[in-house]
């Protein structure tokens, strides 16, 4: 895959997509959290083959790049295994608005570190961009109890995992050659935290092993693998501080849509303000 500069919204585009169709379905299998992680892992192995036929198997081995993409996939997959735990403590409906607003570590890093600048009208996408996230995390149920506090310490750690993430994921490409060798790096670190992944689940609980488990689950996490592909292209060609908080804000934009179609849900009053807000902020960054 190649792509030029002003491509970048182009998979900015196919990421917010693909997760879309991939939240609209991530409900449905009936598999463990913890398992579902592990064919995630697994999910991103095609990609990386497809990553790595695209550069003809030629990966930047130079150590800051492996060091600076593997933290990558290090910071997102350790970052999911975090949001297993905050899960386990605390109700979606609080931890899920903690973790979503993360995006803007990314900005507040980028602007520092990176000198990366927008247009006013662009700082305005930026600020769409956060009410239609906050519109859609806080549109889910609460009638979850609390368990225990600890719901923040893990929920901090998502936040500033995903944060800086992004952040780190620029950096990688401005420093490898390729957008492709990030990538599969970012696959060989999700991978190596499958054991992790297995120590946490609840072996105590019969596992579905029919099609609605691993084999829907597989069909699911595969879409989300794809986002992550090209989300790596669209850091690598737009700026960190546009493109996380875009791809968090419209993604649930198609969630709702497919939602609408299939089950006839009926968005909610904070849903319809988060569909509008983002996509203005996707015309707004469109002429950045």
């Amino acid at each position: 895959m190649t792509g030029k500069k002003h491509n970048w919204l182009l998979y900015a585009l196919v990421t917010m997509i693909t997760w879309g169709i991939w939240g609209a379905f991530s409900d449905q299998p009936d598999y463990p959290a913890t398992l579902t992680y592990v064919v995630w892992a697994i999910s991103m192995i095609p990609c990386a083959l497809v990553a790595l036929w695209n550069i003809r198997f030629k990966l930047d081995v130079r150590r800051k790049s492996v060091w600076l993409s593997m933290g990558v996939g290090l910071l997102g997959a350790g970052g999911q295994l975090a949001l297993f735990e905050a899960l386990k403590y605390g109700p979606g409906y609080l931890v899920l608005p903690m973790i979503s607003v993360a995006p803007i570590v990314t900005v507040v890093l980028s602007a520092l570190f990176l000198k990366e600048r927008v247009s006013k009208l662009g700082y305005l996408g930026i600020l769409l961009a956060f009410v239609a996230i906050v519109c859609f995390s806080l549109s889910g149920k609460t009638d979850e109890s609390i368990k225990s506090y600890l719901w923040i310490v893990f929920a901090a750690v998502v936040f500033i995992s995903w944060g800086i993430q992004a952040f780190v994921m620029k950096l990688a490409n401005n420093h490898t050659p390729d957008a492709e060798s990030v990538f599969v790096y970012m696959a060989v670190s999700a991978v190596l935290l499958i054991p992790a992944a297995l120590a946490m689940t609840d072996w105590s609980v019969p596992v579905n092993h029919g099609w609605n488990g691993p084999w829907m689950t597989f069909c699911v996490q595969i879409l989300n693998a794809i986002g992550a592909y090209t989300l790596v292209y669209a850091n690598r060609y737009g700026k960190a501080m546009i493109v996380a908080p875009l791809a968090d804000a419209c993604a649930p934009v198609i969630s709702c849509a497919i939602s609408l179609v299939l089950y006839a849900h009926v968005p909610s009053p904070a849903q319809i303000i988060g569909i509008v807000s983002a996509i203005s902020c996707v015309l707004i960054f469109s002429r950045e």
